[in-house]
């Protein structure tokens, strides 16, 4: 999303002080950009404009709903982002078991997939994530398979959500360094 990052701060903690002008000024320029973002994103995987607005407004619902989270002493557009994401996700995720209604004369635009690679990059991933103590295993496995917010998984798990982003974190550190390790040449 390309917007100016001072300017949106600045109408996102005018709009937390009580002003409504300023408040609608940034939903508007959020708007403006978020529309582009999905647009962009659903357009690679051939979806329509009209979800990419759907999303729009459920990402600007979200923001509206939850902006008591936002910290104001934080940049605004990576929390705004992070929403927009998982919005994404969420849409995708669901709608991904409405090609199953796809009517039987278009069989014939499926195409079989070797899922072989696929297969073998899971049981990799499970392999790796395997090797991590089981706090880290499990955060990961949570935030980033399953698509869980750090608050969910905090919230299951018995940790803050500080420690759970800690535990992401160093975890994912710790993959990366393995996958280091595998690549580099014997």
């Amino acid at each position: 999303m390309v917007a100016n990052e001072a300017e949106l701060r600045s109408l996102m903690r005018a709009g937390l002080r009580g002003d409504a002008a300023a408040y609608r000024v940034l939903l508007s320029r959020l708007s403006a950009n978020l529309r582009a973002y999905y647009k962009g994103k659903l357009a690679r995987i051939g979806r329509t404009a009209t979800e990419a607005e759907d999303l729009t407004q459920e990402a600007l619902m979200a923001i509206h709903t939850r902006r008591h989270t936002y910290d104001p002493s934080a940049p605004l557009l990576p929390w705004v982002h992070a929403i927009a994401r998982y919005k994404l996700i969420d849409h995708l995720r669901q709608t991904r078991a409405l090609m199953s209604d796809l009517p039987i004369e278009n069989a014939e635009d499926l195409v079989a997939q070797d899922d072989h690679a696929a297969i073998e990059s899971a049981y990799d991933v499970k392999g790796m994530l395997n090797q991590l103590p089981d706090k880290m295993r499990r955060t990961i496995q949570l935030t980033k398979l399953e698509g869980l917010s750090v608050a969910e998984v905090a919230s299951r798990c018995n940790m803050s959500e500080s420690d759970v982003k800690v535990s992401v974190h160093r975890g994912m550190k710790a993959l990366m360094a393995s996958i280091g390790r595998k690549r580099a040449p014997q």
